[in-house]
């Protein structure tokens, strides 16, 4: 490719991301991407399964985690026999 084109895709290139930037924080502040009901809709369609679901699930994330972090300390005193 001639130096002309590479620096004509180098440029619009650029230029579309600024573009696509603008945009994105534009957006941001005129509040484009809050979900002003989002709390609203998720107490009315959940209901004491799907909280004792989710509490279970936490409750198993926080083991998995805990178990990760007794294997590391294992691990950092482990000394192998002479």
């Amino acid at each position: 490719m001639s130096e002309s084109v590479v620096m004509l895709m180098i440029g619009v290139s650029t230029f579309l991301g600024a573009l696509g930037l603008i945009a994105l924080l534009w957006g941001v502040k005129t509040g484009q991407f809050d979900d002003q009901s989002k709390f609203i809709d998720a107490t009315h369609f959940d209901n004491e399964e799907d909280l004792r679901d989710a509490v279970m699930m936490e409750e198993k994330r926080k083991a998995r985690l805990k178990k990760r972090e007794e294997e590391k300390e294992k691990k950092k005193n482990y000394m192998p026999a002479d």
